[in-house]
């Protein structure tokens, strides 16, 4: 069985590959910045796990973080492709093998942005999650 945060990511890859607005607005989902793409683009940040269990058995909590690169001249782009990524988002995941999604939730989005570097725009999400019993 797969970790709790690897299988959600995996659906939230999964929601966002099916959402062709989004598709449409980027050059594609990596797991890491990747090198040489194109901008704009959609990178997983490292997720965070914490203990959501029960008496009866195993839960997780996770934090979830997208982060958007471009390099336009202003954060108008990116304030589309991260609106474009919660519309994609917004109905929830699919239940991921091994694992019942309870809560799906938007955290929080922003903007940031130095004098050398492309603007990146964070989106945050939390998921709680309880491993489903073996039959």
């Amino acid at each position: 069985m797969t970790s709790a945060l690897e299988a959600v990511q995996r659906e939230l890859v999964a929601a966002m590959n099916a959402h062709q607005p989004l598709l449409d607005a980027i050059n594609g989902i990596y797991d890491g910045p990747p090198p040489l793409t194109r901008f704009p683009y959609i990178a997983l940040a490292t997720g965070a796990s914490l203990d959501w269990s029960y008496k009866g058995g195993t839960g997780r909590e996770l934090s979830l973080a997208l982060t958007v690169h471009d390099d336009g001249d202003s954060a108008a782009r990116l304030h589309r492709v991260m609106a474009l990524i919660e519309v994609a988002l917004e109905s929830g995941l699919a239940d991921p093998d091994g694992w019942q999604i309870v809560t799906f939730d938007f955290r929080r989005s922003r903007i940031l942005r130095n004098a050398v570097s492309p603007w990146n725009g964070l989106v945050e999400y939390r998921a709680r999650v309880l491993k489903k019993p073996a039959i």
